[in-house]
């Protein structure tokens, strides 16, 4: 994706400010979930939780394929206008609703950009609640196919009881396998996985 934003060091520089991106995930977690909370709720009371869900699927494959979306996001370097104005910029370039768009500036002004990856995460857990479904977030080495998909979104709702969405992601870095998430329900299959896991249990036993 191309640069919709200026250069760090361009205009408004002088009033940069800095922030901690390191957090703690409680703390992102739970600024994740307020933003979500909102967002849910004022998308649900305009009857725009179909629009919503196509927002969340823009931005995360947006968030996936940009270094530069992500580094806008993440980088103390920008000041809060120009994270604001940037984002609203790609925003718009998306075609993202008005909601999201706005959700994103007052983020981008409150300098919690960084928990956008996470509210995208529990709004998903929201609409797949609303359907009667449960989220399973799904690391691979490859891109899964729909056929895979699909067969994956079986078999976990064979073992959750429920319809399954899966929200899949590439690790080209995992030697095999899958990571799963569904909840607090880690299901790692993944060689690489196994293989660190063995590196620690050989660690603690020198």
């Amino acid at each position: 994706m191309p640069r919709y934003w200026p250069h760090p060091g361009a205009g408004r520089g002088q009033d940069i400010g800095r922030v901690d991106v390191s957090e703690p995930a409680s703390i992102s977690s739970g600024i994740a979930k307020r933003y979500a909370t909102a967002v849910f709720d004022l998308s649900k009371d305009a009857n725009s939780l179909a629009g919503l869900e196509s927002d969340i699927n823009t931005l995360s494959a947006a968030l996936d394929d940009s270094d530069d979306l992500r580094d806008l996001m993440s980088s103390p370097l920008y000041s809060r206008s120009q994270q604001s104005d940037a984002v609203v910029a790609v925003a718009r370039k998306m075609g993202l609703s008005d909601t999201m768009t706005n959700t994103l500036a007052l983020m981008a002004s409150k300098r919690r950009l960084f928990a956008v990856p996470q509210m995208l995460t529990a709004l998903r857990d929201m609409i797949a609640t609303g359907k009667g479904e449960v989220t399973a977030e799904v690391v691979s080495a490859k891109s899964l196919t729909k056929e895979q998909s699909d067969k994956l979104a079986q078999t976990l709702k064979a073992s959750v009881g429920s319809d399954v969405n899966i929200n899949a992601t590439v690790d080209e870095s995992l030697i095999g396998g899958l990571v799963v998430k569904v909840g607090s329900k880690m299901i790692d299959t993944s060689v690489k996985s196994k293989l660190n896991a063995l590196q620690n249990t050989m660690k603690e036993a020198r």
